[in-house]
């Protein structure tokens, strides 16, 4: 194991950076593992069409995580700065605020929700039963919503807190125990409404264990004092935040909004074909991103007291960050895309089709591509440019809609095929622009840059480069 990947977290990275990586890694493998073993479980019971509409669930939810307006990265963020200047109460005050934020918008997407609910089955192109089912399922997705928030923000608060290896344990045993007992209602033959109750425990498990550490952390929470309002830090959340819902917003128009192209295209049926492809490749994806996530954090850490060894500092883990990459990722995504058909018959059996191999292949190299540009992205986050991230995900969205629309208005119709190939354009380019940005702050190739101020210089850079 000395000569693994954990022997070169350790020769990259300071101890405590280490372990948030490679628990990412640990926690991520753990999630494959859960969906590997479900989904065919899934499938058994509920067939593809009926999957189909708890996915068309799943991105109701996914649309009605806007409300979060971007609040958990900018805890996160906004937490780990003030955890390196030891600010016990600046901790508590942003953690107050963001609920305040969060319990509005969390009820206001219910609101929205039961006032839309037919309007939003009728976008899908659902009827019959189908559309009751979905229908009297979307309140409870509303209401979970709120809690999904509130929990959210704890589990980002630990992460701030230098414990990022916690808090993706915490999250990882969240989906193990959504899973199962999600099957085991699926066996009780309750259907659907299973999935649901699954998804709703896992957060109730990720509560409870993220309060308790946090408790370690900083002893007392405090976090529903009154002194804790603090209108500026309200502002400092939003202000970061803000540019991190941009590029959530614009998130939609990638697999939320290829599966409702879908679901009106093509039938509901074909969502999951897209959604083991996407999902597969994603997790392949995220395997890596998992660890490498924890450049954020560390990244803001390092940066609330910019010093120019800071930012060699910097350098070197990107520098690390990017070796990993190319020396474990591209050699797994190599032999997934050369084994893809017998893995996907050997995991799937009976509920295989054959059109999976194709798309799966073609959406691992979206994957490899969009991963490439992830230590770049979480650098730009940490060092407070949100904005380069949010015009990154402006890329990625507008090109994947705008080649499905043009698929759509010249054949009328779509096909798994090429909603993969649309997303394997846009992930590429948008990973080709992060780079670039990345490039231009850390090598500092601009006027004005003064090497005795490393934090002007990353200022200057703001109003130049990504311009």
């Amino acid at each position: 194991m000395r000569q693994g990947v954990g022997f070169v977290f350790q020769q990259a990275f300071g101890s405590q950076l280490r372990r948030n990586m490679t628990s990412g890694m640990l926690s991520t493998g753990i999630n494959m593992f859960v969906i590997l073993a479900s989904y065919p479980i899934y499938l058994h019971y509920l067939g593809y069409e009926k999957y189909g509409l708890w996915l068309i669930l799943a991105v109701v939810l996914g649309f009605a995580q806007l409300g979060n307006l971007g609040i958990n990265q900018a805890v996160m963020k906004l937490v780990a700065e003030e955890y390196g200047r030891e600010n016990l109460q600046g901790i508590r005050s942003y953690v107050t605020m963001a609920w305040s934020v969060l319990t509005v918008t969390g009820s206001t997407i219910l609101l929205v929700i039961l006032l839309f609910k037919s309007q939003i089955v009728a976008a899908f192109k659902l009827s019959g039963e189908n559309a009751d089912m979905v229908s009297w399922l979307l309140p409870y997705v509303g209401a979970l919503t709120i809690y999904v928030f509130l929990v959210q923000s704890l589990n980002a608060t630990l992460a701030g807190l230098g414990r990022m290896d916690l808090s993706n344990y915490i999250l990882a045993a969240g989906q193990f125990c959504a899973a199962l007992i999600s099957v085991l209602l699926l066996w009780l033959g309750r259907g659907i409404e299973g999935l649901l109750i699954g998804n709703a425990s896992s957060f109730v498990v990720v509560h409870i264990a993220s309060i308790l550490f946090i408790r370690r952390q900083i002893n007392k929470l405090g976090f529903l004092r009154r002194d804790n309002w603090d209108l500026q830090r309200l502002k400092k959340l939003l202000h970061f935040g803000s540019a991190v819902f941009g590029g959530a917003l614009l998130t939609i128009l990638l697999d939320p909004f290829n599966k409702l192209m879908l679901s009106r295209y093509a039938g509901v049926a074909t969502v999951p074909i897209y959604d083991i492809a996407f999902r597969g490749s994603m997790q392949v994806r995220g395997l890596m991103e998992a660890g490498i996530r924890a450049i954020m954090p560390e990244v803001s850490r390092i940066g609330a007291n910019m010093t120019s060894q800071a930012h060699e500092r910097i350098v070197a883990i990107n520098r690390r960050a990017m070796k990993l990459i190319i020396s474990y990722g591209a050699p797994l995504f190599i032999a997934l895309f050369i084994l893809a058909a017998p893995l996907l018959k050997f995991w799937l059996r009976d509920s295989f089709v054959d059109m999976l191999p194709a798309v799966f292949r073609i959406i691992l190299i979206a994957a490899f591509l969009s991963l490439i540009g992830v230590p770049a992205f979480y650098t730009l986050l940490g060092l407070g440019k949100a904005r380069y991230c949010f015009f990154s995900s402006v890329i990625q969205g507008i090109i994947n809609a705008a080649i499905i629309v043009t698929i759509v208005l010249v054949r009328g119709k779509i096909s798994v095929n090429s909603i993969a190939l649309s997303v394997m354009i846009a992930m590429g380019i948008t990973s080709c622009y992060l780079l670039w940005q990345k490039h231009c702050v850390m090598k500092g190739k601009l006027p004005g840059i003064r090497n005795s101020n490393i934090a002007d210089s990353f200022e200057d850079i703001t109003g130049s480069c990504g311009n």
